[in-house]
C-alpha cells in the first residue's frame, strides 16, 4: 500500500547510546539531537539513552566511581582507565548484565539507526542491536569526540564491524585506522557541538553590552572564566585567592555547574576580597555566549570544554591541578600540537600566565590565532546527512 501524498513521511529514528562519565559524551549526544531538530528537512527523530547506568546497577556504580575519581583525585584514573582497557566488560554481548533490558528498549524505540558517543558501547550493544533486526538493516555508528591518539585513547572506541566511525579530528581518524577500522568507513566530521556555536560571532559592541548587562563588568578589563566539569570538579577558591593577592586588574566569572554550595561559598569569599570582582554562575547552557565574551577560560582538558573554546576562539588555560587523566592527556597533546600549551599543574601556575597575556597583547593575540587554527574541518549537518545515508534504500 502506498502512502497518501498528504501524509507526512515517517521520520528516521536515531537512538543515541551514551553515558554520564564526565560530560562530553552527553554533550555530543545532546548536540546531535539539537541539530536534528534544527535541520527539519532531514526528517529525523532522535532519542538519547544513558545505556550503561540504565542497563544494570553494576554499570551505574562504575559510572559513579569514574566521576568520583574525576572530582577528587584525577591522577588515579590511570589505574581505572587501564583496568577498563584490558577487562572485556563490554566487548561481548554474552557477558552484558541485564541484556534483556536493553533488548526491551530496542523493541520500544524501534530505531532505524544507532549512534554511540561513548567508548564502551561500540561492541556488545551494537551486536545485540543488530541481532534484533534483519541482517544489514540497522546501521551502527560511532562518533568519537577525542582529539588525539596514543595513550589515553581507548581501544574500545573502534569496532571494525560498525558501519561508520566519525572522528572529530584527523588525528583520531588515523588512530581508528591503526585499530583496524576500514578506511572507507571513516569520516572526519569535525566538532559536534550545539547549533549556537556555529552562529556568527558577536562583534565588540555586543560583547561589551553582554558583559555590562549580564555581570556589571567593565568591558575594557581582562575577564577570566573559571569553568567546572559536568561532575562538579573545581579548584575555584585556590585560584581566586591567588588572583586576589596578585594585584592584577581582573574580573572573574566562576562557573559552578549544579554545585549550589560552591556558589554560596564564593559569594561569602567575595565579601572578604572586595579587590576582585567575581560573579558565580550556576549551570549555563549557552556557553557560546560566555566564551565569546570573556578574555580567557580555565577548564579541565576534557574534549567538550576544549572543543567549545577552540570553536569560539577563546584562549584556553588547561586545568591539570590534581593530575591529568589519560583521557585528558590526549586532549593536552592535541592542544600542544596547535600551540595551545598553557597548563596549570598547581594553582600557582595561573597568575604568571595571566600576567604574560595582559602585559603582552601580541602574545595574547597569537593565542587567539592558535585557537582558531586548531579548528577541524567538518560540520554537524554533514554528519547527520552521512548517518542518514547509511539507511538501506
Amino acid at each position: 500500500m502506498t502512502r497518501p501524498s498528504n501524509q507526512p513521511a515517517r521520520p528516521t529514528r536515531i537512538l543515541i547510546l551514551t553515558s554520564s562519565t564526565g560530560g562530553g559524551h552527553n554533550m555530543r549526544a545532546a548536540a546531535l539531537r539539537a541539530w536534528a531538530e534544527k535541520e527539519a528537512d532531514l526528517n529525523l527523530k532522535v532519542v538519547i539513552h544513558q545505556v550503561l547506568e540504565s542497563t544494570h546497577p553494576f554499570y551505574a556504580f562504575g559510572v559513579e566511581l569514574y566521576n568520583f575519581i574525576q572530582r577528587t583525585a584525577p591522577i588515579l584514573h590511570h589505574l581505572y582507565f587501564n583496568w577498563l582497557e584490558w577487562i572485556p566488560l563490554f566487548r561481548s554481548e554474552r557477558i552484558i548484565l541485564n541484556r534483556q533490558g536493553f533488548v526491551k528498549l530496542l523493541e520500544e524505540e524501534k530505531p532505524d539507526i544507532i549512534v554511540s558517543t561513548h567508548a564502551h558501547v561500540n561492541h556488545a550493544f551494537f551486536a545485540i542491536a543488530k541481532k534484533q533486526t534483519q541482517p544489514g538493516r540497522l546501521p551502527c555508528v560511532t562518533y568519537c569526540g577525542e582529539l588525539f591518539g596514543g595513550y589515553g585513547f581507548s581501544r574500545h572506541w573502534v569496532n571494525s564491524g560498525a558501519d561508520l566511525f566519525i572522528g572529530a579530528v584527523n588525528e583520531v581518524c588515523v588512530e581508528a585506522l591503526k585499530f583496524g577500522m576500514p578506511p572507507e568507513k571513516i569520516l572526519e566530521g569535525g566538532f559536534l557541538l550545539r547549533p549556537a556555536f556555529w552562529n556568527e560571532p558577536p562583534g565588540a559592541p555586543r560583547r561589551e553590552e553582554f558583559l555590562q548587562e549580564e555581570f556589571g563588568f567593565d568591558p575594557a578589563t581582562f575577564t577570566l572564566l573559571i569553568s567546572t566539569g559536568a561532575q562538579g570538579a573545581n579548584n575555584h577558591l585556590p585560584l581566586l585567592d591567588l588572583i586576589a593577592r596578585s594585584g592584577e586588574k581582573l574580573q572573574v566569572i566562576a562557573l559552578c555547574g549544579k554545585n549550589t554550595a560552591l556558589i554560596d561559598t564564593i559569594r561569602q569569599w567575595e565579601l572578604t576580597h572586595p579587590q576582585l570582582r567575581v560573579v558565580p554562575l550556576p549551570y549555563r547552557e549557552r556557553m557560546d555566549e560566555l566564551l565569546h565574551a570573556v578574555s580567557a577560560v580555565v577548564a579541565r582538558p576534557g574534549t567538550g570544554s576544549t572543543s567549545e573554546a577552540i570553536l569560539t576562539g577563546c584562549p584556553l588555560i588547561l586545568n591539570g591541578i590534581g593530575g591529568i587523566m589519560p583521557q585528558e592527556w590526549i586532549t593536552v597533546k592535541y592542544c600542544r600540537q596547535h600551540g595551545i600549551q598553557d597548563i596549570l599543574h598547581t594553582p600557582d601556575d595561573l597568575v604568571p600566565i595571566l600576567k604574560k597575556w595582559i602585559a603582552s597583547p601580541e602574545t595574547y593575540k597569537q593565542q587567539q590565532k592558535n585557537m582558531v587554527a586548531a579548528r577541524p574541518k567538518g560540520h554537524p549537518r554533514e554528519i547527520l546527512k552521512k548517518i542518514k545515508n547509511l539507511l538501506p534504500s
